[in-house]
C-alpha cells in the first residue's frame, strides 16, 4: 500500500538555529497514521536535525542531492555513505533546479538512483516539464522520456524504495499552480507509465508527489485526487504554520 507524504525540500534557505527550530516543531506534532513527512534540509544542518526528527517515528530526513561516487577527490561534493552516517533516509534526485542549473542529464541522474538503491536509502526521483512544453502540450511525452532515461534501468524490487514527484516548472516559485486536475492527470499518466513498464503491482503501490506551490489552501484538494499521495513543498515548507496545515491535508 502506498504511502501519504509531505516532503519539504528547504533548498538553500535557514540556518542552524531556524533549521533545528522547525525540525524540533514538526517533529513535536502528532502526525496522522496514514502519512509520513519527509524534510530535505541543507547539508550542513541534517545531522542537527536527524536527532529531533529521531523523535518520531513520522518523519524522515532527506538530502537534496548527493555525489553518485563513493568517494574520492571530489572537493565539495558528499557521497551516500557520509549522508547515511548523519541520519540520511532520503535523497532527492533529479529536481528540476538541478537540472536546469547545474546541467544534471538523464544518463546522470540514472547513476546517482542507481547509487542511492545500492547505499540502502530510499530516492524522491523528480520529474516534469518547462513552460514551454507545457504550452505545445508536450508535457506528456516529455515526462515519460524523463522516467525512461532515468528510471527503467531499475528492477521492481528497486522501485519500492523509489519516490515519484512531479513538478510542473513552470508552477515553482511562480505562483502559479497546476489544477487539481491537471495535477491528476499527469500523476495518472506518470502510474500508467510505470503500469506498463513494470506492473499493476508497482504502480499501485508508488506513492507520487506533486511537486508545484503546494500551500494549505490548495493541499487538500490536490491531494484528494486519486493518482496524488502528497506533495514535496518548497517555500511553504520552510515555516511550521504553513508546512504543518499541509501536513495535516490527507
Amino acid at each position: 500500500m502506498r504511502k501519504n507524504i509531505a516532503a519539504g525540500n528547504w533548498k538553500m534557505n535557514l540556518d542552524l538555529e531556524s533549521s533545528i527550530s522547525l525540525a524540533q516543531q514538526i517533529s513535536k506534532q502528532n502526525i496522522p497514521e496514514d502519512v509520513i513527512v519527509i524534510l530535505g534540509v541543507p547539508y550542513p544542518f541534517l545531522f542537527s536535525c536527524s536527532l529531533h526528527a529521531a523523535n518520531n517515528a513520522s518523519v524522515f530526513l532527506a538530502a537534496q542531492n548527493c555525489s553518485d561516487h563513493e568517494s574520492g577527490a571530489f572537493t565539495g561534493e558528499v557521497s551516500l555513505s557520509q549522508l547515511s552516517s548523519v541520519g540520511v533516509d532520503y535523497i532527492i534526485v533529479g529536481h528540476s533546479e538541478r537540472r536546469e542549473i547545474f546541467n544534471e542529464s538523464d544518463e546522470w541522474l540514472a547513476k546517482k538512483l542507481t547509487a542511492v538503491l545500492k547505499a540502502d536509502l530510499k530516492c524522491i526521483f523528480c520529474c516534469g516539464e518547462p513552460l514551454k512544453v507545457r504550452e505545445e502540450n508536450g508535457q506528456a511525452a516529455y515526462v515519460e522520456e524523463q522516467l525512461k532515461k532515468g528510471m527503467f534501468h531499475l528492477n521492481e524490487e528497486e522501485l519500492k524504495n523509489v519516490v515519484i514527484a512531479y513538478e510542473p516548472i513552470w508552477a515553482i516559485g511562480t505562483g502559479k499552480t497546476a489544477s487539481p486536475d491537471q495535477a491528476q492527470e499527469m500523476h495518472a499518466h506518470i502510474r500508467g507509465i510505470i503500469n506498463q513498464k513494470f506492473g499493476a503491482t508497482v504502480s499501485k503501490n508508488i506513492s507520487i508527489l506533486y511537486g508545484g506551490s503546494v500551500k494549505p489552501g490548495n493541499a487538500k484538494e490536490i491531494f484528494a485526487k486519486k493518482d496524488v499521495d502528497g506533495g514535496l513543498v518548497g517555500g511553504a515548507s520552510l515555516k511550521g504554520d504553513t508546512f504543518i496545515p499541509i501536513i495535516n491535508s490527507f
